[in-house]
């Protein structure tokens, strides 16, 4: 169904307000003709449109609109209904008829929800189908107790959009107005951040607007949606080429459409750095006036998170002070640190982080790479942070992702590789570090299960072009192409799914206690959610492989090496937190590490 446009959100920099839209109104200014077929197939009634002097096509006829109605377009000669590029339902699928669906239809439950400030809080990043056995958002509802325990305050959901096949990452989206079927459709999203807000958890909604799946794209039939240039996925989406204002449009009004038909409280916006756009007001820009104008009307923080590979902080900087005005950022830097200090690999990207001078260097100016020679580009990488002016909170980090496990050669977690300790003292740095913590759908248990790279293209040249394209993108990181999982084997995507099973035995139980503890903290602790860089003041003793960290009247020491550490501390300073194995605090002021131990003291 077409999404009618808002007056609320509109045109806050153009000036211009585009008109209220019929529900069955078309932009298409390719077609010569369009129809509108209305009805399931086997009962279809064919209404002719008229093109409008802006290219939106309307019936010509009136169209009964009351319940659910099955619909598509047929254009030009063609008897095929294709379907409607803001559906909000495809119930049979991305190549199949559109359903219509009103948002306004479903009873809120959330009347008392005043939203989540990024500030402070802890994301949890899932995928709907492999969250829970049954992989449905009404089966994860199940487990919100579960993640409050674990001191989580915004749930970050793998896009949801409509796809082709039975399962998906979900960045093969191609319907970005639809919830996907397989995940219970628009009412079970709905029910789904209902159920969070009554849980006093806000969500995060994964979005893909720098390119579209390869099965199921209709769009270039109606208008010039995408460009000749490509980036790494295919054709870029037009922003600022003939055509590309009602582009614009089409994505501003699905950030809208989250925001307000469904509640959520942030957009999670995947590659920023691959929306090419030359206007004099980037598209990011523009989101970001849009969306502080719906958060003022609606009374409510509304937040947009930026996954970026620039290392550059025009993104989050002010609109007042030259920025974009986006609230947030991603910082791969500080999981490449991290998991260099705790694995020793320094394969590919890797290589760059070997000493832990790398992870001081992340921790006290937010990016490693600000300008600096970056090996795996082969070339100068980055921006500085202005770390007297911007806050920590501004970057989103973790130890583990869906990108950093997903795009291995196997999907291995770093639970296969590292001891009880070790996989501690990545919680303690990324909790209790200086930024904003993102966490991976089972790493606070150390779950068994892998995270692979799954697909279900029905189309076999597709899935076997997806297939040798994984292989090829492995080797620069010089890992095996041998091991690598089939994407489209329905196994690589079964045995990626949580076993919940788990949480109470043995390491599982003990992660999850150091989770919870690390949770308590981060509530108790004011000095674990300071903003401000200029208290932090990190050390690494390269021989002996040991890190500290002081923050506002906190000491965080950690023995990345594999042999007991010594050093002196403050003796007023008492142990808020250790990993599994322990330390021992001596006389005097010492602290004794076993190998791969980590405190936190205060």
């Amino acid at each position: 169904m077409t999404v009618p446009t808002s007056g609320l959100t509109a045109g806050l920099i153009s000036g211009a307000r585009p008109p209220a839209r019929g529900p069955f109104d078309l932009w298409a200014p390719r077609p010569s003709r369009v129809r509108l077929a209305i009805g399931p197939a086997e009962a279809t009634e064919v209404v002719e449109m008229t093109r409008g002097d802006d290219d939106w096509w309307t019936p010509l006829e009136p169209v009964p609109t009351d319940g659910e109605v099955d619909y598509g377009y047929l254009v030009d000669d063609s008897d095929v209904v294709l379907p409607d590029p803001r559906s909000r339902r495809q119930p049979q699928g991305v190549h199949e008829r559109s359903r219509t669906y009103d948002p306004a239809s479903y009873t809120w439950g959330d009347g008392a929800w005043t939203g989540r400030q990024l500030a402070g809080s802890v994301l949890y990043e899932l995928h709907v189908g492999t969250f829970t056995p049954e992989g449905t958002l009404d089966a994860a509802i199940g487990k919100l107790d579960h993640l409050r325990e674990i001191g989580v305050d915004l749930v970050e959901l793998l896009p949801v959009n409509g796809f082709n096949g039975t399962h998906n990452w979900g960045y093969d989206g191609v319907l970005w107005h639809t919830v996907a079927e397989q995940y219970g459709g628009p009412a079970a999203y709905q029910r789904f951040v209902d159920a969070c807000h009554q849980a006093g958890l806000g969500v995060v909604q994964d979005v893909v607007y720098n390119h579209l799946g390869p099965s199921g794209n209709y769009l270039p039939v109606f208008g010039p949606y995408l460009t000749s240039g490509r980036n790494t996925w295919g054709d870029s989406v037009n922003l600022d080429g003939e055509g590309s204002a009602e582009v614009r449009r089409f994505i501003l009004d699905n950030v809208r459409m989250w925001l307000h038909d469904y509640h959520v409280d942030a957009l999670r916006l995947d590659a920023v750095h691959a929306l090419v756009d030359t206007s004099e007001v980037h598209l990011l820009e523009e989101m970001a006036v849009e969306v502080a104008a719906l958060s003022a009307h609606l009374r409510r923080p509304l937040t947009l998170i930026a996954e970026s590979d620039l290392n550059d902080p025009v993104l989050v900087t002010p609109r007042e002070a030259g920025g974009y005005g986006l609230d947030a950022q991603w910082s791969d830097d500080f999981h490449h640190a991290v998991h260099v200090a705790l694995t020793r690999e320094t394969t590919g990207y890797y290589a760059d982080f070997e000493p832990l001078a790398a992870l001081v260097k992340v921790c006290e100016r937010g990016f490693f790479h600000d300008g600096t020679w970056s090996s795996f580009r082969e070339s100068d990488h980055g921006v500085p942070i202005d770390t007297e002016k911007m806050p920590t909170w501004r970057l989103v980090v973790a130890n583990q992702n869906h990108d950093q496990i997903g795009n291995r050669a196997v999907g291995d977690r770093i639970a296969e590789a590292l001891d009880d300790d070790q996989l501690a003292c990545a919680a303690l740095l990324t909790l209790a570090g200086p930024f904003t913590p993102m966490l991976f759908q089972g790493e606070e248990w150390a779950a068994s299960t892998p995270f692979q790279f799954f697909t279900s293209h029905p189309e076999p040249e597709l899935g076997k072009a997806t297939a040798e394209g994984r292989i090829a993108e492995f080797a620069k990181m010089g890992w095996d192409p041998a091991v690598v999982p089939d994407p489209q084997d329905p196994e690589t995507f079964r045995r990626s799914t949580l076993d919940w099973s788990e949480l109470a035995e043995g390491r599982h139980a003990v992660l999850l206690d150091v989770y919870r503890r690390l949770a308590t903290l981060r509530r108790t602790v004011p000095a674990l959610t300071d903003p401000a860089f200029t208290s932090i003041s990190c050390t690494a003793d390269e021989a002996a492989r040991v890190f500290t960290m002081e923050r506002a009247g906190t000491l965080m020491v950690i023995n990345f090496g594999d042999e007991p550490a010594e050093l002196t501390v403050d003796p007023d300073l008492t142990v808020l937190f250790a990993t599994p194995t322990g330390a021992e605090h001596l006389p005097g002021g010492a602290l004794a590490l076993p190998p791969h131990v980590g405190v936190l003291l205060g």
